[in-house]
């Protein structure tokens, strides 16, 4: 879920994923799948961008494919809103149609645009009127918006077995990004919120004959900044935040293709390799420092939360250090600042 406009485009018949050899070219007899949705479908997160939608070779739906022999229609797009999958995705199903599966919502209630906000310090943002924002989306639109577009993927689709999936929880109370400044609150209303949006998307889901996929338990103890992450936390690319890594999205196929085909999904064996302390506290610092903390307007309103603006002046110049440590200890002490301001 990216806050960049949406681009459409159709790869049939599994197109992604038969060129990276990862579906069975002759067997579509073995049933047609189509994968609808967003970023969470289109597998970004996964550092495998094929296209301008980003569907990838790792996302959950060509690994499901992969692994069950199915023909893929991959039509999830990144940025994907409900309205988008009604306009641009639904000609893929028809009464021939055997599996479906999607996940939408995130930016129908602003999922990036909160999450930036939310991330800057506590005196530069209004993360509480961020959340509050795509809540009134969630009970006030969403509802009617989840009752048009099930309804209509079950007719075009009459016979498929649908899946539609929730959001896992992103954070475990902890902020160990750098250059993010999430307080425990913020994560704790920023996960009550994603537990909201699961529940109405598993009421919707439930009335129009589909099934719930919900990856939260599954995710439990793989949040952000847990020891091993199956969802990134702020990256380079930034379209690659926040979303389920190679490792998420090998949980999220357990979870689908049970559910679609009723047999079981075995999980690979995946590794992620993640940079040294310092090298990520040196991109963070050089982030920060792109933040521009120290300018007149952002010390003005450090001065109004009741932050010193000499001290942010001071560990904005400590994060140019060349001393791993300093800077460490540079940005352990914004993030306290961040805290004082909350």
């Amino acid at each position: 879920m990216t806050r960049r406009s949406v681009k459409r485009g159709l790869v049939l018949a599994g197109s992604v994923a038969l060129a990276a050899g990862l579906i069975p070219t002759a067997d579509a007899a073995a049933g047609s799948y189509v994968a609808l949705g967003d970023s969470y479908s289109a597998g970004v997160g996964t550092r495998a961008k094929v296209d301008s939608c980003y569907r990838s070779t790792y996302g959950y739906p060509a690994l499901v494919a992969s692994r069950y022999g199915l023909a893929l229609s991959y039509q999830a797009c990144s940025g994907a809103r409900t309205a988008d999958v009604t306009n641009n995705q639904l000609g893929a199903l028809s009464s021939g149609t055997a599996y479906v599966s999607m996940t939408i919502g995130g930016n129908d209630v602003g999922f990036a645009d909160v999450l930036t906000e939310c991330a800057q310090p506590g005196w530069m943002s209004d993360c509480d009127g961020a959340i509050a924002g795509g809540r009134a989306i969630l009970t006030g639109q969403l509802p009617g918006r989840y009752d048009s577009l099930f309804g209509a993927i079950r007719s075009k689709a009459p016979n498929a077995k649908i899946a539609i999936g929730g959001y896992p929880l992103i954070f475990n109370g902890e902020d160990c990004n750098a250059l993010t400044f999430f307080s425990p609150s913020e994560e704790a209303s920023l996960n009550s919120a994603t537990n909201d949006l699961d529940s109405l998307i598993r009421t919707k889901a439930t009335a129009h004959g589909a099934s719930f996929v919900d990856p939260r338990s599954s995710f439990s103890g793989h949040a952000v900044c847990d020891s091993t992450e199956w969802i990134n936390g702020l990256s380079n690319p930034v379209e690659e935040s926040y979303h389920p890594n190679r490792l998420g999205n090998d949980g999220l196929a357990k979870l689908f293709g049970p559910v679609l085909t009723g047999s079981a999904y075995k999980t690979s064996t995946l590794t992620t390799a993640k940079p040294s302390t310092a090298q990520r506290n040196r991109a963070a610092a050089d982030k920060v420092l792109r933040m521009d903390l120290a300018a007149p307007a952002n010390l003005d309103k450090a001065a109004r939360a009741g932050v010193s603006p000499t001290e942010v002046k001071r560990l904005n110049s400590l994060l140019r250090s060349s001393d791993p440590a300093v800077v460490d200890r540079a940005l352990t002490d914004l993030r306290a600042l961040d805290r004082q301001a909350s």
